[in-house]
C-alpha cells in the first residue's frame, strides 16, 4: 500500500520558488561552475587540512580571510539583488524567505565545527579533496551523508 505524504512533510525551511525547473543539459552549467569552484578551492589552499588546522589553532589569518571575504560577497550580493530587483537567468524573481531561529542551530553549529576541526573538511571542499586524490576523505563524505540522513529521519519525527 502506497504511503500518503502530508503537505506538512513537504514543507521546506528554504522553499524553492522556481516556476520552471531546469533539467538535462541546462544543469551542465552548474557542473562546470562546480568544477571551476573546486579548482579555485585547490589553488587557494582552502581544501588543505593543514590550513584548516591553522585556522582552528588561531595560527593563521588565511582561512578567516577567505571566510570573511565570502560573507562580504554574500552580503553585497543579497543587497544588490534586493536593491535592483535582479532576476534569475530564467527571468524569475528572487525571493528571500525569513528563517526562524531555534536552539538546534547552536547545537548543530557546534557539532559542525567540531566535525570540521577533527576531519579538516567541511562539505564544500569534500569533493575537491577527493578529486585531488585524498581518497580517505570519502569516509568523511559518507559520514556527512549519514548525518544528513539521521537529521532528516529525526526531524520528520519531532513533535
Amino acid at each position: 500500500m502506497k504511503e500518503i505524504i502530508s503537505e506538512q512533510e513537504l514543507t521546506c525551511d528554504a522553499p524553492n520558488d522556481m516556476k520552471r525547473p531546469e533539467t538535462g543539459l541546462a544543469n551542465l552549467k552548474y557542473g562546470l561552475l562546480g568544477v571551476a569552484f573546486g579548482i579555485v578551492f585547490v589553488k587557494a589552499e582552502i581544501i588543505s587540512w593543514f590550513r584548516i588546522q591553522e585556522m582552528f589553532r588561531l595560527h593563521s589569518f588565511h582561512m578567516y580571510g577567505v571566510i570573511g571575504s565570502a560573507v562580504l560577497v554574500g552580503m553585497l550580493s543579497v543587497w544588490l539583488i534586493k536593491r535592483f530587483d535582479i532576476k534569475t537567468l530564467a527571468g524569475e524573481k528572487v525571493v528571500f524567505h525569513p528563517k526562524q531561529f531555534h536552539s538546534g542551530q547552536i547545537w548543530g553549529g557546534l557539532l559542525f565545527g567540531l566535525g570540521w576541526a577533527i576531519t579538516g573538511a567541511c562539505p564544500g571542499p569534500l569533493f575537491a579533496q577527493i578529486g585531488s586524490g585524498f581518497l580517505v576523505v570519502t569516509v568523511t563524505l559518507l559520514s556527512a551523508i549519514a548525518g544528513t540522513w539521521v537529521y532528516g529521519y529525526w526531524r520528520s519525527r519531532k513533535g
